[in-house]
């Protein structure tokens, strides 16, 4: 019931804030006085869960003594603090009145709660006089974390628009759009009065606003149920208008979604977009989207990240560096790892200081959301969605100098009220109450609520549990407020690769040879075996789903794992440095092997190298809070020329099974397992997944993999988040000890034993490429079509 209390006052003042905002009589309209009985419905709703107690009130003003200590700290004027801290001793004194009627008692709650409001209202924080964001409805279709970002899920309504004076008695609302007509672009003419918005972004002067805007005509068609059609007018675009609505333009088109644009220092312009190509690998028709960089005119798109799967919400830390949300799952659970990572601005060099390697999922959040860097701060606030839900939540600090114990050491709680959703509390729907945090200080925040997480409002709060509503409009949400002001411009950090427009032309034309760079591969956060020698260092290539549903086709016996390519090898020197070559454009991880060229050691994750750039890391899982070795003298590599990657054995790339380990069987197994009846290696092809009957009888029984899936990370040896240094691959599989003369005498060349051991280290797999497994099945070359 006090819930539906709660909703009768939303609608009583909803009535008069649609007619106000949605007469289209007037650009500006004055909505101080639905706002004033939306502000006391919130007070109510708080209030009627505690009864209107006295003790209630009690705990309210001495959070109101403690908040105004804070803001005298901060320097608020005592001219407006203490006639409001005289104000809560005087309601203070009231308390001891045990005889209070219940309506007594509500009118001491409400009185308390006007009094915090101006209290928190000094905070010298909230110097600014106008807050841009826009209003959309939540996205319809799968309810998921990817499909949340794709126009065919948008729902027209909304815009984009200011709350001026939204700390004043009379607020004024305007549609920054009203009057604007797109002056550019395949929508010249139209006004974007009828589709959707999303992800605002404001320029460092504050005088112009990026935006992402579908005309959502998939609506017209599902009417909410899933739609995967994508186009020109469905997918989102980005758009360009000065903070007055003048100069209207569009930036993009297509059939991509393109949204989450962000400036730069330097002036280019990072966002989110479908166009490179590929699909999920868990689920639907899930295309992936990451990091494209453009100019501000939109001209000279490029790619800035190669990863392949899903990145969100990038923005730019106080450093000048790029601060994401990664979707990572190489070879593990698809639920464990999208969180912080950073960049140069132009892509290169992206590292993860937080969250990728869970211990458990259950204990820390499964995906952190809008991720902002705190002024003043070297940490960052983030919203904590779900896997299966959207970017909502409950609200985290990040303070990536600590030492991760790959739980929440990292992390503080900023609004422990509401649990991790998926993570911590089911159904998920209820806790995505908040989201699109905007960090004033490590205390005090701008962002959006909604306790039922439904038509969210802006609002003020702090880490001390102090919440003040701003602006609410019942019938959709705000989201993503942003102070309307000039902000600090991070320094703007020197490109390192040459693929802008102005970098090429810098160069002369000229691409320095891409190199990758290993100081020392010992220096790590984890214990090599014992007598460990690492003797080269093997590159594979983590290929893009070019096919939407999981598991079609299924590559191995490894559930929803990525087809591969291995590239190579090169030398790791003596002192456990190394320096080669590099691929460019392409998703790589690393495994480092013994002298035998069996892999000791494997990553789980991913990397990628840009036109020019030269990339270094110091080591293997190098320590990331604590000094690492510094070497002596220069590494050994880097008294020579780069290495050339030196390709592997045929069957490694393209990858193929039937080609790499088939002639091995061929030349050692099968004459005798067949003789002798034993297990039957050959390699006829047979059952629904298209392999050989030698790898149906191999795979899942000898070989080693890791599975991919919601919950493989406790799967024992098939799961976990990190590979164990020395139980990886051929040294940990079932088929190894049947590799020598202890099995009935056998000898395996050196070339055989490394096609066997080479494909239990590529976690077992059959198909190297998403299309034409017949073909691949009969042991032809079938090249991936999108690397």
């Amino acid at each position: 019931m006090k819930r539906r209390t709660f909703r009768l006052h939303l609608l009583a003042a909803s009535f008069t804030l649609a007619l106000l905002v949605s007469s289209g009589l007037a650009r500006t309209t004055e909505v101080g006085t639905p706002m004033c009985e939306l502000i006391e419905a919130d007070w109510i709703e708080r209030g009627e869960n505690a009864d209107f107690s006295l003790e209630y009130a009690n705990q309210l003003i001495g959070r109101g003594y403690k908040l105004a200590e804070r803001l005298r700290g901060l320097s608020a004027p005592e001219s407006r603090l203490g006639p409001s801290v005289a104000e809560l001793r005087r309601l203070e004194a009231r308390l001891t009145d045990t005889a209070s009627t219940a309506e007594d008692r509500r009118g001491i709650y409400l009185d308390v709660r006007r009094a915090l409001r101006q209290i928190a209202f000094c905070n010298p924080l909230l110097d600014f006089d106008k807050i841009l964001f826009i209003k959309r409805h939540d996205s319809v279709g799968v309810f998921h974390m990817c499909d949340q970002y794709y126009g065919c899920n948008a729902r027209p309504g909304g815009g984009l628009f200011v709350l001026a004076d939204p700390f004043g008695e009379n607020p004024q609302l305007t549609n920054v759009l009203e009057n604007s007509v797109v002056e550019r672009g395949r929508l010249k003419g139209d006004n974007l009065t009828t589709g959707a918005f999303l992800s605002p972004e404001l320029s460092y002067d504050g005088k112009t606003i990026l935006f992402a805007y579908t005309q959502a005509k998939a609506y017209e068609k599902y009417r909410g149920k899933e739609a995967y059609e994508w186009g020109p007018e469905i997918s989102y675009h980005i758009f360009k208008v000065n903070a007055d609505g003048s100069g209207l333009v569009q930036l993009t088109d297509g059939d991509s979604d393109d949204f989450d644009p962000c400036f730069l220092p330097n002036g280019r312009i990072v966002f989110i977009t479908e166009r490179r190509g590929g699909y999920l690998r868990c689920g639907r028709h899930c295309p992936v989207y990451t990091m494209y960089s453009m100019e501000p005119d939109g001209s000279d798109i490029i790619c800035i990240s190669f990863h392949e799967t899903h990145e969100w919400h990038p923005s730019v830390d106080n450093d000048g560096m790029l601060v994401y949300t990664r979707w990572d799952y190489v070879d593990r659970d698809t639920n464990i790892a999208h969180h912080l990572w950073t960049s140069f601005p132009d892509g290169r060099s992206p590292r993860s200081f937080h969250g990728n390697y869970p211990l458990r999922r259950e204990t820390r959040p499964w995906m952190e959301m809008s991720i902002r860097a705190i002024p003043g701060s070297h940490r960052y606030v983030a919203a904590t969605g779900s896997h299966h839900g959207n970017a909502f939540g409950s609200l985290i600090m990040i303070d990536p100098r600590l030492e991760d114990d790959r739980a929440m050491s990292q992390l503080t709680r900023l609004t422990p009220d509401t649990p991790f959703p998926e993570a911590e509390a089911k159904p998920i729907r209820d806790y995505m109450r908040y989201g699109t945090p905007w960090p004033l200080s490590e205390d005090d925040y701008l962002c959006v609520y909604d306790f039922e997480a439904k038509n969210r409002g802006i609002y003020w709060i702090d880490r001390f549990g102090n919440r003040e509503l701003l602006y609410r409009d019942p019938s959709i949400s705000a989201l993503s407020p942003i102070p309307l002001r000039p902000r600090r411009r991070p320094p703007v950090v020197p490109s390192g690769t040459v693929q802008t427009a102005r970098d090429i032309e810098k160069a002369g034309g000229k691409v320095p040879q891409e190199t990758i760079t290993i100081v020392n591969v010992y220096d790590s956060d984890f214990q090599w075996p014992q007598g460990s020698k690492v003797a080269a260092l093997r590159i594979i290539q983590a290929l893009p789903k070019t096919t939407a549903p999981p598991n079609q086709p299924r590559i191995g016996i490894a559930n929803q794992t990525n087809a591969r390519a291995v590239l190579g090898t090169v030398p790791i020197e003596s002192d456990g440095s190394a320096y080669f070559e590099a691929p460019v454009g392409k998703a790589i991880y690393f495994q480092a092997l013994d002298e035998r060229g069996m892999a000791i050691q494997s990553m789980r994750s991913a990397t990628y190298v840009h036109p020019g750039e030269q990339m270094t890391c110091l080591g293997c899982h190098e320590q990331k809070h604590r000094t690492s070795k510094q070497p002596t003298a220069r590494p050994l590599a880097l008294l020579r020329g780069p290495s050339k990657i030196q390709p592997d054995v045929d069957g490694s790339n393209p990858f193929n099974y039937v080609r790499l380990v088939q002639p091995a069987l061929d030349r050692n197994c099968v004459g005798c397992h067949t003789s002798e009846k034993a297990i039957d290696l050959a390699g006829i092809v047979e059952g629904n997944n298209g392999w050989t009957r030698s790898y149906n009888n191999l795979a899942e029984k000898y070989g080693f993999y890791f599975h991919v899936g919601n919950g493989s990370i406790n799967t024992g040896v098939h799961g976990g988040s990190r590979t164990i240094p020395g139980e990886f691959g051929a040294k940990a599989s079932g088929l190894l000890e049947y590799m020598d003369e202890q099995h009935y005498g056998v000898k395996l060349s050196e070339e055989d034993f490394h096609r066997l051991t080479l494909w239990l280290d590529c976690n077992s797999e059959f198909y190297g490429s998403y299309e034409n497994t017949v073909a691949q099945a009969n042991g032809q070359i079938v090249l991936p079509t999108l690397d």
